[in-house]
């Protein structure tokens, strides 16, 4: 049986412009090393959910990601993170929204959906599961990175929010606003037994006010997963994936109007999310082993490795 992993680490305003030779670099060995870790575990025959979660965990643990470690500062000046889990075979799912100093929030998310009777935790309460789990845990050093609080401290006292970083440089430096990029990270995989998964993890905005919670974690919207359909992972401006129930819509294409994955993706992510004035992308594969990167913006870090021996990092549009 086929297997196939594909990775994405956000979408937005990606162009050859505002990315030099060394930040290409780091984002390609960051991608290839979240594809390696996944794609290891499939090759010795483990399940997609697994997968997901290792290759997530990679860029979850790297700053250049907003996620986990990179994760962006709110309007308080924390670090305040989203993830969620599908497993595809039985349409088991879990979530957590507005967690902190949690090392790897899709780990929690895996705990939610195995341990916790729920499908969805929260802020404190999903904090209080975590302890129980013998979730690791990280101190707000661990968090903290000085080209993102640059850039929360600019506009902390507006009610402008960011969407992820701006043409950050490896230096930590800021440099001036290159545009929206979307930090989130996902991963989606099919095993060798026809099994799918999906995952997304993400820091959210910079100076996000009120709890906001975008489509990340949100079963349907910015994450979601069936053997009989697809496993989806998306990236981009959360209030209207979140409207447009992108993942969820995309299945149901499939499975209501028999569309094609890559038709699917495309009717919604080229026509109706533009429609609704919505950007960024996502990553899909079946139980084929059949995949699809579709974005309506102008690039995504994005990587997809399969049993066949096709690989692939890329950034641009």
């Amino acid at each position: 049986m086929s297997f196939t992993l594909v990775i994405h680490g956000g979408a937005g305003n990606i162009t050859p412009a505002i990315m030099n030779k060394e930040q290409e670099n780091h984002y390609t060995e960051g991608l290839k090393e979240a594809l390696d870790k996944g794609y290891e575990i499939l090759q010795h025959g483990g399940s997609s959910l697994d997968a997901v979660v290792a290759a997530i965990c990679v860029m979850e643990d790297n700053p250049i990601f907003n996620a986990g470690r990179g994760a962006v500062f709110t309007k308080k000046g924390l670090n305040e993170m989203d993830a969620a889990l599908m497993d595809g075979s039985i349409l088991a799912a879990g979530a957590v929204a507005g967690v902190r100093n949690i090392k790897n929030p899709i780990k929690l998310a895996r705990e939610v959906m195995l341990h916790s009777g729920h499908v969805f935790l929260s802020g404190s309460g999903a904090g209080e599961f975590a302890l129980s789990q013998g979730i690791e845990m990280a101190p707000d050093k661990y968090f903290f990175n000085q080209s993102r609080y640059d850039q929360w401290l600019e506009i902390r006292d507006t009610n402008f929010t960011q969407l992820d970083h701006k043409g950050d440089n490896l230096k930590g430096e800021t440099v001036p606003n290159t545009g929206h990029k979307f930090g989130t990270v996902g991963a989606v995989a099919c095993d060798q037994f026809g099994n799918i998964a999906a995952g997304t993890s993400t820091g959210g905005m910079t100076n996000k006010r009120f709890g906001r919670i975008g489509d990340s974690p949100v079963i349907g919207a910015g994450t979601y997963a069936n053997n009989r359909t697809c496993a989806i992972s998306c990236t981009g401006h959360g209030e209207p994936f979140l409207r447009a129930c992108v993942a969820h819509d995309i299945s149901c294409l499939i499975e209501y109007k028999g569309l094609s994955l890559q038709e699917a993706c495309a009717v919604v992510i080229k026509d109706k999310l533009v429609k609704m004035g919505g950007e960024g992308g996502l990553i899909a594969v079946n139980a084929l082993g059949e995949y699809d990167f579709c974005f309506n913006s102008a690039g995504m870090y994005r990587g997809m490795r399969n049993s066949e021996g096709k690989q692939l990092v890329a950034f641009y549009g």
